[in-house]
């Protein structure tokens, strides 16, 4: 629940929006004007061939970094295509770059269009080779030109996306301009929706930042690709044999039929997938199953990974491989609880957000390390975030042990435009695209369709759940669906929310007062977590969400102070601690990060933008919050033995 006190209040409409953008054209136009002050008038292009190297491991092969030095221009007047090849009213930045890191005007956070240029020169290769370029996350639409054309385009952020480069638009031994234009002005059917208030000020989940926030990728391709691979590992029960199924869809780019076999790895063992003929320009799926005897199961305890890596060879060459590692487990709701390998779950965890001062969203994977290291510290075995996260996090969660609940930024969004038919199907897309890109990895636990749609669903929200789980449980049979809703008890009991396995309650009693004043008073948490219990017997209900700001000494009594941060998470976890049928809990959040100009988290001395509800700061420093959920957590037996299941 990132929302504070403003939550229930209205979107205001398009008019009203306009209007608001209006009265900030003067801000937009001194930041337009400060930012051509600050730097040259010309920013020399720095001419460089990617290099063969990746930020994470996952992934095929043939990918160069498109690092180094890229060209930046904002446009706040939207005066068209910059393609020009000349370097006037450019800056220099590199990616991943979010270019209103530590601008926390309105203006900003409203967010505007930026240009990226790469001016580079492709590696070598062979004449037939083909090439892709790949983003790992821009905000929010996007376009592409390559030497001046247009290639592609995209919609959306936090997931991957790539665009094939054609051939008859490379330009070999000689400089190449790709070109980005990149929008991140939010629209209340995007995911996360922006808006604003019924009083004017602007809405969204957390602070839309403008850029390429995740690295790009130049992608060679000799002939064959492995389009998609999907390595399933299914155990029925603790003590079980394991199956591996194996789903590889290839590609063939070339301009004639070609012969392909593929060859895969389990551990030491070696596995023959299949051979496929693919014509020119078509795709083949290969599917094969193995079974594993005595399997060393994943955990938080012990996160055992097989190499499961494959090949693909064509005329007694290796056109093309794919790194992978994956892990044996099975995550199970039985009578109304999550069990992890036959274990009842009682998970303890924290949710993280992908900021920092300094530069924004576009962390580097030292900041990440360090948020894993404060995981690991605090006890938690799981994260949640409201997005996908960046492709290292989730491969060292699977190192490392740290379950994931796995969430899509359908957050908030009004019924008034769920109702529409193509918003449900881009949500439906958006998790479809969650599983195909990070299904692989053993650490996620949980498929989250959403946070915090309207407490009392009705017939459109039932239908977007349906299709969502249908399409899920589609995907990935082995794994349970979630959905995190607000906890207020005059919502009731929900048959909408029948096809949802896991019910996850984002708790803010004794925070927020809710709507009339319901969940002001933190002793009716018990019996509501009690009734919420008698609503859904049969399915697993974890806490999603609980927390409270803190930015300063003060009395417990009083809120926002280090003292009533303690007292509340000693007393919420206390709570949780006496209903045995729950699956686990997670703290909201961490480390502190941007939500919006206006923010206040209900904190009477707040210090907007910053969500302060983070046990350690935006400046890395521990809360004494932080060592009371640490003491909790190292205590809380978070796996109960029961084999068999």
């Amino acid at each position: 629940m990132l929302t504070d006190t403003s939550r229930a209040a209205t979107s205001g409409g398009p008019a009203v929006f306009e209007s608001f953008r209006m009265r900030l054209s003067l801000t937009a136009l001194c930041l337009a004007g400060m930012l051509a002050l600050a730097g040259p008038a010309a920013a020399q292009s720095v001419v460089s061939t990617p290099t063969p190297h990746t930020l994470y491991k996952t992934g095929p092969s043939g990918r160069y970094l498109m690092g180094g030095t890229w060209l930046f221009k904002l446009d706040n007047h939207q005066s068209g295509p910059q393609l020009d090849n000349g370097t006037a009213g450019w800056k220099r930045v590199t990616v991943p770059n979010a270019w209103n890191a530590g601008d926390d005007t309105p203006q900003s956070f409203l967010g505007g269009v930026g240009w990226y240029r790469k001016d580079f020169r492709f590696p070598k290769a062979g004449k037939g080779a083909s090439w892709v370029v790949r983003f790992e996350s821009v905000n929010y639409r996007s376009k592409i030109w390559l030497n001046g054309k247009p290639i592609g385009k995209n919609r959306g952020a936090y997931l991957p996306f790539e665009i094939r480069l054609p051939a008859g638009l490379i330009r070999r031994g000689k400089v190449n301009h790709l070109v980005i234009r990149v929008d991140s002005r939010r629209k209340q059917t995007d995911f996360p929706p922006s808006g604003l208030s019924i009083v004017g000020k602007p809405t969204g989940g957390w602070w839309n930042y403008g850029g390429l926030l995740r690295e790009v990728y130049l992608r060679k391709i000799n002939a064959i690709d492995f389009n998609t691979v999907v390595v399933r590992p299914d155990l029925p029960c603790a003590a079980c044999s394991a199956s591996v199924t194996y789903r590889v869809t290839l590609r063939n780019y070339g301009n004639q039929g070609r012969r392909v076999k593929v060859t895969a790895r389990f551990g030491s063992r070696r596995v023959n997938v299949g051979t496929a003929a693919i014509g020119a320009k078509r795709f083949a799926t290969l599917t094969k199953r193995i079974t594993v005897n005595k399997p060393r199961l994943w955990s938080p305890a012990a996160p055992n990974l097989y190499d499961a890596s494959l090949r693909a060879s064509s005329g007694g060459k290796v056109v093309q491989t794919y790194t992978l590692k994956t892990g044996v487990r099975s995550i199970k709701v039985v009578d109304g609880h999550l069990f992890l390998n036959g274990a009842p779950m009682n998970f303890r965890g924290v949710a993280l957000h992908e900021d920092s001062r300094q530069f924004g969203f576009a962390i580097d994977n030292k900041i990440r390390e360090q948020q894993l290291a404060w995981v690991k510290e605090l006890g938690a075995t799981v994260i949640r975030s409201h997005y996908p996260l960046a492709p290292y996090t989730q491969e060292r969660a699977d190192e490392l042990g740290i379950m994931q609940w796995s969430e899509i930024p359908v957050y908030s969004i009004k019924t008034q435009y769920l109702k529409q038919k193509l918003v449900r199907q881009l949500a439906a897309r958006e998790l479809a695209s969650n599983i195909q890109t990070n299904g692989n990895h053993p650490s996620v636990i949980i498929w989250s369709i959403g946070n915090e749609l309207s407490a009392r669903p009705g017939p459109v929200q039932g239908d977007y759940i349906r299709r969502a789980v249908q399409t899920a449980h589609q995907l990935d049979p082995t794994r349970p669906t979630g959905l995190a809703v607000a906890g207020y008890p005059s919502a009731g009991c929900q048959p909408e929310y029948g096809p949802i396995d896991v019910i996850g309650i984002n708790d803010y009693f004794g925070w927020y007062p809710g709507p009339n004043g319901q969940i002001a008073d933190r002793t009716l948490l018990p019996d509501y977590l009690d009734s919420v219990r008698q609503c859904y017997p049969n399915k697993a209900i974890a806490i999603t969400e609980f927390g409270a700001e803190a930015n300063r000494d003060g009395p417990v009594e009083e809120k926002g102070t280090y003292a009533f941060q303690q007292d509340f998470v000693n007393y919420h976890l206390g709570v949780y601690a006496t209903k045995p049928w729950l699956s686990g809990a997670i703290y909201f959040a961490l480390q502190e990060f941007r939500v919006r100009p206006d923010w206040d988290g209900g904190n009477p001395r707040p210090q907007p933008p910053i969500h302060q509800k983070g046990l350690v700061s935006f400046d890395g420093v521990r809360k004494p919050a932080f060592f009371d959920v640490q003491r909790i957590f190292r205590a809380t037996k978070q796996f109960r033995a029961r084999p068999g299941v």
